[in-house]
Formats: structure tokens, sequence, C-alpha cells
């Protein structure tokens, strides 16, 4: 795991930190510039990356650990890096957030929906969230060699346990959630972020927000023109400020 922060948050414990990974198709996170990280570990946030199973950091062994009916594999991984952030003291549930897109969209929602109780902020980034049906729409047949289908049973009983939309419970207290996604997105159907956002909406029981970023000109890549990038990136930024409570 890539620990980053300022050298007085490094010694620090109980520090507001973000934590991300992507654990899929093979996909190694390697060390790169991200202008949504720098802001906020210049306000004061750990910056945590672990390389989860489903990525291929440790070669292609550690991809097939958590491909298809073995899926579950990643979330765990990244659960237990949250954990190990709260036991060792570096951070706390109430200061703990995460976010991803796409395939690390899925990643989170996984970890939203099967525990709660871990994180206080969640950006969820054009995901896919109804492991049911996600092969229906699009392209998205086109995965059934790295997530599998319902059209094959064994497949079916893996996906039916992990699927996000399907793991939540009525009745719970969800952390804050900022789902983002809009019409123009051919690759993850926009239909997971609105089904995914109404159903959280509706069985959470906690006072924080749960709500949707949508653009009818968003798709899965950053196609919009600079200002609306630049507008939707500070509302992400500003969502996260806001509940983690850094200095601005």
């Amino acid at each position: 795991m890539y620990l980053v922060g300022r050298r007085d948050i490094l010694d620090a414990t109980g520090n507001p930190t973000i934590l991300t990974s992507y654990g899929g198709y093979g996909v190694s996170m390697t060390p790169q510039f991200s202008v949504f990280v720098a802001f906020l570990i210049e306000r004061g946030c750990l910056f945590a990356l672990p390389s989860i199973r489903g990525g291929s950091e440790f070669g292609v062994a550690w991809h097939e650990a958590a491909k298809r009916r073995n899926r579950q594999t990643a979330y765990d991984d990244f659960l237990f890096a949250a954990q190990w952030l709260i036991e060792t003291g570096r951070t706390a549930p109430r200061k703990l957030a995460i976010f991803g897109g796409s395939n690390s969209g899925l990643l989170v929602g996984a970890a939203l929906t099967q525990r709660p109780d871990l994180f206080l902020a969640v950006v969820c980034m054009v995901p896919i969230m109804d492991m049911l049906r996600y092969h229906l729409f699009d392209n998205a047949h086109v995965w059934k060699d790295e997530f599998g289908s319902v059209d094959d049973p064994d497949d079916f009983a893996a996906l039916a346990k992990y699927s996000p939309y399907h793991r939540v419970r009525d009745g719970v207290s969800y952390p804050a959630t900022m789902i983002v996604s809009g019409d123009a997105d051919r690759k993850c159907n926009p239909l997971h972020a609105r089904k995914m956002t109404a159903r959280l909406q509706a069985a959470n029981v906690s006072e924080l927000p749960i709500f949707l970023d949508y653009n009818k000109f968003r798709g899965h890549s950053p196609v919009l023109p600079l200002n609306e990038r630049i507008e939707a990136l500070t509302d992400r930024m500003a969502f996260l400020c806001n509940q983690l409570q850094l200095r601005v």
C-alpha cells in the first residue's frame, strides 16, 4: 500500500484519509499525479492506495486471484486495507473516505454496501452496480470473461453475493455518498448510477446525504469542455472537504 501525505500527517494519527484502488482487468495502479488527490493532501488528508488483487502489480496470478468467481477477493483486500488504516491508528471510520470510477466505482460500491460502518464518505463515479443485469446493456457483455454472467449458475451465485445494488439493505446507516454519471456514458450505462442512488436513498437511515451528480452530456471519458470538467472536479472536492471537515 502506498501512503502519501504531508510529513506532519504521515507522523500523526487519526488523520482524515482518502482510500482508492482498482482491482480488475489486470490493471496495475502505479504512482501518478492527480489534481484531486493533491488538493486533498494539501489540506491535511492522508492518501492510501493498496495494490489489491485483481490487478497485476505482482504478476498474472495477482489478477487471476480476483477474477470472475473470485471477485470478492478484491473487495476483501480493499476492506482489509481500510481496517488496517483504522487499527493502526492512522485514521478512524468517521474520518475515512473512499473514491473510484468505472471498475473502481464497482469496488467502492461493493465496499460501502458490505461495510458501511467503515466509511464516512464515498465518491462513486460512472459505476456498474447491478451485476445481475450488467451484461444486457450497451457492450458490457464483453466483460463476461472478467466478471462472469448470470447465464452460468456458478457465476450467478458469486455475482449475487456482491452485486452492490442487491446488497443494499433497508434501515442501514450508509455513508455520505456522491454518485456521478451521465446520459452519454455508453460503457457503464447510467441506469446503474440512477437506480443505485434511488435504492440507497430509500434504504438509508443516517442523516448523511446521498445524491446523484448527473449531466446529460457526461460520458465515461473526460469529453466535457474544460470549464465543465473543472466545475465537476470542484464539486467532488467540495463534497469531501465538507464531509471530512477539511480546512479550505
